[in-house]
């Protein structure tokens, strides 16, 4: 949500808005917020203290003013602790002379904030791209989380240098950069019913409350309606509320799974009343890796963002094209009705023999994956894994100049979530009732195929990959340097990743490898 260069013990401290970004009159820092219009800033000093906000507008507040305001010292220590409590998401920035800088994020994130150092200033944007040149490399302990599947929410990134700011952590700079964690968020536990008790109901009120919270009931506001149980149930309760103003877009899977989409979809917007246009995007069509994929082009993409990067861009562009500035998403959805360990037990992740069936996973990616749980974030009010995806769809957007906005990440829904009893969490069954209460069929309520991108992975690694393993193996790669992949593994996988000997598990995994490798050598080139 933002860009930002900070010099710490600037000699001339006093920040002033230039009607497109706040600087200082040295001209040492400068932070420039994303312009939008869910998105606002303030800033105020006591004349020694200054703190700098950008955040997501709330409902029912008129839109800051800019302007740096001057206060009190006690009027300032009320404003900052206000700041912080704020309900969605923002990025707190705090200067002081003869102290370093420090910048802290919300709870409620949705974009997300990358940080490095040039050495005499710290350099931050929501695009790591902006980044490039300042970093030392790749870190193994993060790479070998990345080639196995088992993300972990930290400040580490696949570069060396280059941080991320995680959930209400605060990053310090006074010519190195270090960040503090907060304390664990404290979690609901599954609750009995009390009698008489609506549970759905009390999920529509979660799903107000959440969409509520910020400015979205606009004409510019668009539904990504997948068809799916989450962006299904956000998006009919949107059109419920407000028929006929909200246009919807989805990307369209391959397999079995397809025309079941087409057909929820259909009937989806035909049960409560949608606005056009209906964007679909074929990503049968604009596979991953194929030519103007934007990895296979050399840009520089970060590693984090959409797996499935061509054919989510070309939506973000043909959604940014009709108009749209906002976008609602169902994810989050998983995460909010996830059953316990104890209620569905399952193998710790980032375990050493989740390396098993991976042959190109290298020696010290292998010998990495015994610290994988070193250094992450303490829970999250939002579970993490929530948190990670928000951050790989909010670049690609904020690109085209759309705002996400994701309902089930809201800490209204995480709550109730937690607290829902087994059975109405089992296979999503809040979701499933309250589209059977729409008067939605079995086909919506209960679909026999699965809906998922999994051939095109598929497509994209049969048609596409062989031909860039070549030239990987030819050229050489960052990965094989550092002995994070091993290339008699990778070429052994290679030439078996045909349409005939494909294999879901593990050859869908080698889509990480490319994207990891393609995404290296143009941040590192």
């Amino acid at each position: 949500m933002l860009r930002l260069r900070l010099t710490p013990y600037s000699e001339s401290p006093t920040w002033h808005w230039s009607g497109a970004c706040y600087g200082t009159l040295d001209r040492r820092s400068r932070i420039e917020p994303f312009g939008h219009p869910m998105v606002e800033h303030l800033a105020a000093t006591d004349g020694h203290r200054t703190m700098l906000v950008v955040r997501e507008r709330t409902i029912g507040r008129p839109v800051c003013d800019p302007a740096v305001r001057d206060l009190t010292p006690s009027e300032y220590d009320r404003a900052r602790d206000a700041a912080t409590g704020w309900p969605a998401d923002f990025v707190l920035v705090e200067t002081e002379p003869g102290r370093p800088v420090r910048v802290t994020a919300g709870a409620a994130r949705t974009t997300p904030l990358y940080l490095a150092s040039d050495g005499s200033a710290l350099l931050g944007s929501w695009d790591m791209a902006d980044l490039r040149g300042l970093t030392t490399g790749i870190n193994p302990r993060e790479a070998a989380r990345l080639l196995i599947y088992r993300p972990r929410y930290s400040s580490e990134t696949l570069f060396r240098g280059v941080h991320r700011l995680t959930e209400r952590a605060t990053a310090h700079f006074g010519g190195a950069l270090w960040i503090t964690y907060p304390e664990p968020a404290l979690h609901r536990v599954p609750r009995e019913l009390a009698p008489g008790a609506d549970v759905l109901d009390a999920f529509i009120t979660a799903m107000d409350t959440a969409m509520d919270r910020r400015p979205w009931a606009e004409p510019t506001t668009l539904f990504h309606l997948t068809g799916g149980f989450d962006s299904g149930t956000v998006a009919t309760r949107a059109a419920e509320r407000h028929p006929g103003l909200f246009p919807t877009a989805t990307l369209l899977v391959g397999g079995p799974g397809r025309e079941q989409q087409v057909r929820r979809r259909a009937e989806m917007r035909s049960r409560v009343k949608f606005a056009g246009p209906d964007i679909v995007i074929d990503a049968m069509r604009r596979l991953p890796l194929s030519p103007g994929c934007p990895w296979v082009s050399g840009l520089v993409v970060n590693p984090y963002e959409e797996p499935l990067h061509r054919p989510f861009t070309e939506m973000a562009r043909a959604v940014a094209a009709a108009g749209a500035r906002t976008v609602v998403t169902g994810l989050g959805g998983d995460e909010m009705v996830a059953l316990t360990q104890e209620e569905e037990p399952h193998k710790g992740l980032g375990e050493i023999n989740d390396t098993q069936g991976l042959p190109w996973v290298g020696p010290r990616a292998r010998a990495a994956l015994e610290f994988a749980d070193d250094g992450i974030a303490p829970p999250a009010r939002v579970n993490s894994m929530t948190l990670l995806s928000l951050e790989t769809t909010a670049p690609v957007l904020l690109r085209e100049g759309l705002w996400p906005v994701h309902p089930f990440a809201d800490p209204a829904m995480v709550g109730l979530g937690e607290q829902l009893p087994f059975a109405w969490r089992e296979l999503k069954q809040v979701q499933r009732r309250r589209l059977a209460a729409l008067g939605m069929s079995e086909d919506v309520v209960h679909p026999v195929e699965r809906e998922s991108f999994a051939e095109v992975v598929e497509h994209s690694l049969t048609a596409h990959a062989p031909g860039l393993f070549a030239r990987m193996l030819a050229e050489g790669s960052v990965l094989f340097d550092e002995g994070l992949v091993d290339p008699d593994g990778l070429r052994s996988a290679a030439e078996h990743l045909t349409a005939a000997d494909y294999g879901e598990e593990p050859d869908a995994k080698l889509l990480e490898v490319l994207s990891l490798h393609l995404s290296a050598e143009a941040f590192l080139g």
